[in-house]
């Protein structure tokens, strides 16, 4: 890719559809951003919707999207993902998205289905033999429905071949980022989880996270899950000699790869961290400042109130106080 040659995303429009399986993983690939040639900032993908006709569509909730091209003008693609949505169990719908998915994936270079939109995929036979998943409410009927498919109702998202499937709505946002890591690294996903304040990779058991998909990340590089990691374990001891340890390295190593990757200090970004969560802690009710400082890592409610200030210029009660009179007002 370069800046004038995006990588182009195709997503399946129809009615039914649910619109946070289309709008969630479009806010995660018009956020993935990166250096253009003459230092601005430029987007790494292009994105089209593709209407099954020409005429705007209407979401489950009643949202109405009006499509970019249909499947007739419809410009070759890189990534083609189809959403869910109960409209796409339609029959005629459901035939009309398999005839055009299945002339199109031959000369794309990876598909993918967001929950539901694993039955569009489906129906084309392109999955047969495939491990797959989707929303654990629809595991069993797709099962049914499509016997030659090797279900997995526990998956957060799977890859087979090029084809990839991912469970219900937040999954769709995690599948983004994955793909995003794949085409243009950690650093560029991680900035987009950052914008969209999600986790780059949820932090859990491995039950959460399909086996090609935990190989292919942990390879690209350690420090992505690291970052989910610490997200997730804000108490803990995550100094740099910690930290280190966890990734293998010597401490020395560890910060000059660190910093090379997220362009600051491993005690930097830890503070970070620290002070995004409690800012967001300072507005749940029967909190103490010194809680609060407690819950995300700092020594004492003291060191809290410093680093608090130091980053935001005003003492963690005031913003406690200023958010709650914000909050009345709304």
């Amino acid at each position: 890719m370069n800046e004038k040659n995006p990588l182009r995303i195709g997503f399946l429009g129809f009615e039914g559809l649910m619109a946070l399986d289309l709008v969630g993983p479009i806010d995660a690939f018009t956020s993935a951003l990166v250096e253009g040639n003459n230092g601005e900032m430029v987007s790494c993908y292009q994105v089209v919707v593709i209407g099954l006709t020409g005429r705007p569509f209407t979401s489950e909730s009643g949202v109405v999207f009006k499509p970019h091209k249909t499947i007739k003008t419809a410009p070759p693609l890189d990534t083609l993902i189809i959403p869910g949505g109960k409209g796409l169990r339609v029959p005629e719908t459901q035939k009309k998205a398999a005839d055009w998915i299945s002339s199109r994936a031959p000369t794309t270079r990876r598909v993918a289905t967001v929950c539901t939109g694993t039955f569009g995929l489906a129906a084309t036979g392109l999955l047969d033999g495939r491990c797959v998943t989707t929303h654990w409410r629809q595991a069993q009927q797709l099962a049914q429905r499509f016997p030659a498919l090797k279900v997995d109702p526990n998956a957060l998202y799977l890859k087979d071949g090029k084809f990839y499937t991912c469970a219900g709505i937040t999954a769709g946002i995690d599948l983004s980022l994955a793909l995003i890591e794949e085409d243009f690294g950690p650093r560029v996903a991680l900035s987009v989880a950052r914008e969209l304040v999600v986790y780059l990779k949820r932090p859990g058991g491995q039950e959460q996270f399909s086996e090609p998909l935990q190989f292919q990340t942990h390879s690209s590089d350690r420090f992505a899950d690291l970052a989910a990691w610490i997200q997730g374990h804000l108490r803990q001891d995550l100094s740099a000699e910690a930290l280190a340890e966890r990734a293998c390295l010597s401490p020395r190593h560890f910060t000059r790869r660190f910093k090379e990757m997220f362009s600051t200090t491993p005690a930097a970004f830890v503070e970070d961290l620290r002070l995004r969560e409690a800012r967001e802690r300072l507005t749940l009710p029967d909190q103490t400042i010194e809680s609060v400082a407690d819950s995300v890592g700092f020594k004492s409610g003291d060191a809290f109130r410093r680093a608090f200030e130091r980053r935001y210029r005003l003492q963690p009660s005031s913003y406690r106080r200023h958010f709650s009179l914000h909050s009345t007002k709304l």
